[in-house]
Parts: structure tokens; sequence; C-alpha cells
């Protein structure tokens, strides 16, 4: 059972920038492809980012690309979501997950099987 804990969280301005963490204990989050997701109020869990297991292929929503930036420790067995130039409108919850069919990159969150607790970003002046 993968556990995962996200961390960095806060109230930042907007352009300001976050860099959140998701650490994982009982799994190795280079075997895993490992999500990002956020869920603003009123509104369904999205697709924010994800790298691959191994080699670590990334792909962004469109709404972050550009802005945020993924990357994997596998030494500190952990996720990073690098945030810049916030919006207000990147206000959520931002989750880390991990996806046990390495064989497709997901998309949905009902792909991934492990969730951390979530982490909360206010952008905002």
């Amino acid at each position: 059972q993968v556990q995962l804990v996200e961390s960095g969280g806060g109230l930042v301005q907007p352009g300001g920038s976050l860099r959140l963490s998701c650490v994982a204990s009982g799994g190795t989050v280079s075997t895993y492809n490992m999500g990002w997701f956020r869920r603003a109020p009123g509104k369904e869990r999205e697709f924010v980012g994800v790298i691959t297991w191994g080699s670590g292929t990334i792909r962004y929503a469109d709404s972050v690309k550009g802005r945020f930036t993924i990357s994997r420790e596998n030494a500190k067995n952990t996720v990073y979501l690098q945030m810049t130039s916030l919006k207000p409108e990147d206000t959520a919850v931002y989750y880390c997950a991990a996806d046990r069919n390495i064989g497709i990159m997901a998309y949905a969150a009902m792909e991934y099987d492990y969730w951390g607790q979530g982490t909360q970003v206010t952008v905002s002046s």
C-alpha cells in the first residue's frame, strides 16, 4: 500500500511561485506513473500533469503548460510540482496520485490507485 503525503501549499500573491512536494512510502515513485491533480471549490478534480515511471516522460494540462514543472527525486522518493506565474484561478487543493498501470499515461483521476490528502494553494492579493 503506497502512502502519499503532499506539502508546500499556502497563500501566494498572483505572479508568485510555490513548490509542492509529494513524498511516498510503501512504494517507489519511479515505479509508478505519478500524477498531480487539483480541485477548485465547486469544481471537479482536474488533471494537472503526470510523470511516468522509469525515464519520466512528462505531460501537462494546457492550463498550466509553461508555468508548472513536474520533477522527481528518486533518492528522496519524492515528486515535485513547481508552480510559477500563479493566477487566482490556480487556487485549489492539490493532490498527488500514483497509478499502478504504468502501460498507459492516464489523465483521468479514476485511473489512479493511491492518493495523498491534498495541500491547499490559494492565489490572492
